[in-house]
């Protein structure tokens, strides 16, 4: 009997998964929440270097809907942030996770800024990156930062999240733009690549390194 057909989505994030794991984004580890669930990731999230956040571990979720890529994910750090962008609840503002649609909390987004079926979990990452190299300082923001909760109280907290997971953060620029492979513990992800027919996935070499972290053509999209 035939294999049962994988939902348009599955299919989509098996192979961003893959790819992501494959080629990583600087700064970034990936993982599924549950390795039997593939619209739940883990993110964590090294500091720039020369921003508040550096030495910083974040980590966040990404929460993918039915329909993914036609409707964008939600993007929650779990670890406390001090950012004009992101709120207390740890939901990130950035206009590519804005569904293409009028909306009054907009503040004049344009359509073009907001999601659209061409962005991927690769674009989010880099804007998240943007996020954090280029806060916009708001009046609050500025008096948190001054009372003392600001981000190196906030970095401090995360070493020990770090050591525990095992994590070495990069804390110089060099360091920030090695890209690694994500390890593996055991072949749980490559069993969910093989649902997939051969003729899906493209074996391909892996990339030699980019020394320039930051030369993207993706992530050139405006926050909010």
């Amino acid at each position: 009997p035939l294999p049962p057909l994988l939902p348009p989505s599955q299919k989509a994030l098996m192979l961003e998964l893959k790819s992501l794991q494959e080629e990583p984004v600087e700064a970034f580890r990936i993982t599924l929440v549950d390795e039997s669930d593939l619209y739940n990731w883990e993110v964590a999230i090294f500091g720039p270097p020369n921003t508040l956040y550096e030495g910083g571990y974040f980590k966040a979720h990404i929460k993918f809907p039915i329909d993914y890529p036609y409707s964008p994910p939600t993007f929650r750090f779990l670890t406390k942030m001090w950012h004009p962008n992101i709120y207390e609840n740890g939901d990130v503002c950035i206009s590519i996770l804005h569904p293409p649609v009028d909306d009054s909390q907009s503040g004049g987004e344009l359509p073009s800024e907001r999601w659209n079926p061409t962005q991927n979990v690769r674009t989010i990452l880099l804007s998240v990156i943007s996020l954090l190299n280029e806060p916009t300082p708001q009046p609050m923001w500025m008096l948190r930062l001054c009372s003392g909760n600001g981000g190196t109280e906030t970095v401090s907290a995360t070493k020990a999240e770090a050591e525990k997971d095992g994590v070495k953060v990069p804390t110089t620029l060099a360091e920030y733009c090695i890209k690694t492979k994500v390890p593996s513990n055991d072949n749980s992800s490559d069993l969910l690549y093989d649902d997939l027919y051969d003729d899906d996935i493209d074996d391909e070499d892996e990339e030699e390194e980019d020394a320039d972290c930051y030369d993207d053509d993706d992530s050139g999209n405006e926050e909010s």
